[in-house]
């Protein structure tokens, strides 16, 4: 083979190669990420979340995020609901929610209940979490929980 002829194929292999990469690459190998403040990802987290708050407490809040990743229609958030003008504060709410439908819904609005092993301070909160949604990217987990998570 003539080498002009090698380095043709081989540069029509590499293209190939780029055309497919972004394909390989979306899905279950998207890494988890924390949706930037001001992004329509988590304008929509934090809209489902809202919406959960007023169903079940008639509150009108906005949330001071303590940690939130996304990944693949799986969400985790940590926060903490004030009232709009700052002057109330309220209990932290975390909860896992997932993407359907193109919308976001809490899958499990996480207990916070001290020393009830059902709630969020057990030791196997998150493995019974993982349990429960086995699709669940371990990596949208917050860190230091029982199966995953690497860091905010």
């Amino acid at each position: 083979m003539k080498p002009f002829a090698l380095a043709r194929r081989i540069a029509c292999m590499l293209v190939l190669l780029l055309l497919l990469l972004p394909g390989a690459l979306s899905g279950k190998e998207r890494l988890a990420g924390t949706p930037p403040p001001g992004s329509t990802e988590r304008r929509e987290i934090l809209d489902a979340l809202r919406k959960e708050i007023f169903r079940l407490h008639r509150l009108d809040v906005v949330f001071v995020v303590g940690f939130l990743k996304a990944q693949d229609g799986w969400a985790w958030a940590e926060t903490l609901p004030q009232s709009p003008d700052g002057r109330s504060r309220y209990e932290g709410v975390s909860a896992l929610l997932r993407k359907s439908g193109g919308r976001w819904r809490i899958a499990e609005l996480a207990c916070s209940e001290p020393d009830n092993p059902e709630c969020l301070d057990s030791p196997d909160y998150f493995r019974k979490l993982n349990m429960r949604f086995p699709a669940l990217p371990v990596s949208v987990l917050p860190p230091g929980s029982a199966t995953g998570g690497t860091g905010k």
